[in-house]
């Protein structure tokens, strides 16, 4: 008679694969590429370093699955060009909660671990795949790089200042002037008039 151990967890690889994608999602958004090793994302997951090495390979391949799992830009550029600008200033102003936590932690991320040569390249090649080239696509159109960057660089500046603030600090008054202003800002870059 073999006994096994009931309180012992289930193995379940997609489970397990979460857990160490969240857990250095954490990790990365709190402390940088560089002060973070496979050891400190194992043990916040619950597992050894090399189960963390055996499903994301190294660590460079895992930061950039990490800032992958944050999301894209590809859903933002389907709908209608022509009130484009009204709703991503909405979105930004009034209704965060479409810009997820995730995302966020993409932009801490990207901050904590520009210092890091290795980490600002996998950062380059993320932002441009994710963000610039569907948007780009998207857009089209004279001066089209620049308008680009014009947008999305508005718009990681502002979620960031909203988010380390917790809001903006504008009476509801300004508050409004301040997403009306962002909605032509952000139109005038898609009219290709900025």
């Amino acid at each position: 008679m073999v006994l096994t151990d009931c309180s012992a967890r289930p193995r379940n690889a997609a489970n397990t694969r979460v857990r160490i994608l969240e857990s250095a999602r954490e990790l990365f958004s709190h402390k940088g590429y560089d002060e973070v090793g496979m050891r400190d994302i194992g043990r916040e997951a619950g597992v050894d370093a090399a189960l963390v090495s055996r499903y994301f390979g190294s660590k460079e391949d895992l930061f950039a699955e990490v800032l992958r799992s944050c999301g894209d830009a590809k859903d933002w550029f389907e709908g209608d060009r022509t009130d484009f600008g009204r709703e991503l200033a909405y979105e930004l102003v009034y209704d965060p909660s479409e810009m997820d936590d995730c995302k966020l932690d993409g932009l801490l991320i990207m901050l904590r671990s520009m210092g890091s040569q290795k980490a600002a390249e996998i950062i380059r090649q993320s932002t441009h795949e994710r963000f610039y080239a569907p948007f780009i696509k998207w857009l089209g159109g004279e001066d089209v790089e620049v308008r680009s960057r014009m947008v999305l660089g508005v718009l990681m500046g502002m979620a960031l200042s909203r988010d380390m603030a917790g809001g903006y600090g504008l009476s509801e008054e300004d508050t409004a002037k301040l997403c009306e202003r962002l909605a032509v800002l952000f139109q005038n870059c898609i009219d290709g008039d900025c």
